[in-house]
């Protein structure tokens, strides 16, 4: 079960709202005037700007952080609701002190909230009508598929579940790409007509080409809005990347947002590994995802709990070993390590290499159990038996599994009576 509030992993990129509607700006798609702000003094300066060229000083201020229920969420600072309306550029400001600096918590980010660094400033529009707009990747179709509602600026699950029949699924072939019958389609079923509908088709066609540019798979506008003097503007944007694209999005995928992502998954991405923090207690360390998968298993057999899923890939140097340590090890409920490497392309004499590494750098005093098979095997159990520490290599991956259960729960005790447990092997 993952961490309340942790991130899970994904395979895709999400990234603010406002570099979503930069996007969507230098495509063409229309969006209403909006700007960044870091503090509240700069808050002021652009509500007080907006209000300086539009009819109205409205303006609206939105928290700029990677997780869903904004709207419905609440601040450290007491502050209800990430998205606000202001009404001038005194209010504006003393609402952004409130948001930036201050950790929001919402359903997505469970009890350890997100911290908002920066807002958006958005000219307020008035809205004559709202619709759902989505464009995303989905397996039953094998490609990417148009969502609509006339329904717009409410969950969309709500109105799936209790309005089905306001609800459009487009599929579009990704050969050909949309076609503009689709688009109009689409458009009229929500409630586009006239020069509306030409607007929101114009628009479709230009989300379905930013969508295949970028290799997005997901582009989500809620709501599309025709406002009070006939024009349709996208109010919202969030879009997701598929990372796997990574090396062709290069400018995309350098708008990610570290500061909004677990210190542990940033470690992880710059060693090149792939983890997952869990809420157990036996740290894993494995080459390959299945390995991994059913690691966590034999574990879970055994009656212990996995603090993690790490996989090292086929490929990883004994300095990567020693970061997946610290990974392991920066997880303070994490009580013994089970390592269970299959030796194929990689070598086992290198994976032993960084445990000892891995034990001298982090001065580890928590017990470790090595399972290596493959290639130099016998070379990595030497390196392990003449180290200074106290690492204890098995062949067999069920009785190291149990092993390691068995210790951490030695572990766990000794601690509950508060006694410090020193490990003589073997056990």
């Amino acid at each position: 079960m993952q961490k309340m509030g942790q991130p899970q992993q994904q395979r895709w990129l999400s990234i603010h709202e406002y570099q979503a509607m930069n996007i969507l700006q230098e495509n063409g798609v229309a969006v209403p005037n909006y700007a960044v702000a870091e503090t509240p003094d700069e808050v002021h300066k652009l509500a007080s700007e907006f209000g300086s060229t539009t009819s109205t000083k409205d303006v609206v201020i939105k928290a700029q952080v990677l997780a869903g229920g904004r709207g419905k969420g609440h601040f450290a600072s007491g502050l209800k609701g990430g998205v606000k309306i202001v009404f001038d550029a005194d209010e504006a400001k003393a609402i952004a002190s409130k948001m930036i600096g201050n950790k929001i918590f919402t359903i997505q980010t469970g009890e350890q909230g997100r911290l908002c660094s920066k807002v958006m400033v958005c000219e307020r529009l008035y809205s004559r009508r709202e619709y759902y707009f989505a464009i995303l990747m989905d397996r039953k179709y094998a490609g990417p598929v148009m969502l609509a509602s006339s329904q717009g600026g409410m969950n969309i699950e709500e109105v799936a579940r209790e309005t089905p029949e306001a609800l459009i699924t487009e599929p579009i072939d990704i050969m050909t790409g949309i076609q503009p019958g689709q688009a109009e389609k689409v458009a009229k079923f929500i409630g586009f007509d006239g020069d509306k509908c030409n607007q929101a088709v114009d628009i479709i066609t230009k989300l379905y080409k930013i969508f295949m540019k970028h290799d997005a798979t997901l582009i989500e506008i809620n709501p599309m809005a025709e406002d009070a003097s006939g024009r349709v503007f996208c109010m919202d944007c969030k879009i997701n990347f598929d990372e796997n694209a990574a090396y062709r999005q290069q400018e995309i995928f350098k708008l990610k947002d570290w500061s909004q992502e677990d210190e542990r998954d940033a470690i992880a991405a710059r060693a090149d590994l792939n983890y997952i923090g869990l809420d157990g207690n036996i740290g894993c360390l494995v080459n390959g995802a299945g390995l991994a998968m059913s690691t966590m298993d034999i574990i879970k057999i055994h009656g212990g709990n996995p603090a993690n899923f790490l996989d090292m890939g086929g490929g990883a140097s004994a300095s990567q070993v020693t970061e997946a340590f610290k990974l392991i090890t920066s997880d303070s409920s994490v009580q013994a390590i089970l390592v269970n490497i299959f030796g194929g392309i990689m070598r086992c004499d290198i994976i032993a290499q960084g445990i000892i590494e891995a034990a001298k750098t982090l001065k580890l005093k928590i017990p470790v159990v090595v399972r290596l098979q493959g290639t130099r095997m016998d070379d990595a159990k030497a390196l392990l038996g003449a180290s200074d520490f106290k690492i204890l290599a098995m062949d067999n991956l069920d009785e190291a599994a149990k092993m390691v259960v068995k210790l951490s729960d030695i572990v766990t005790k000794a601690q509950e009576i508060q006694i410090d447990v020193k490990f003589e092997l073997p056990l």
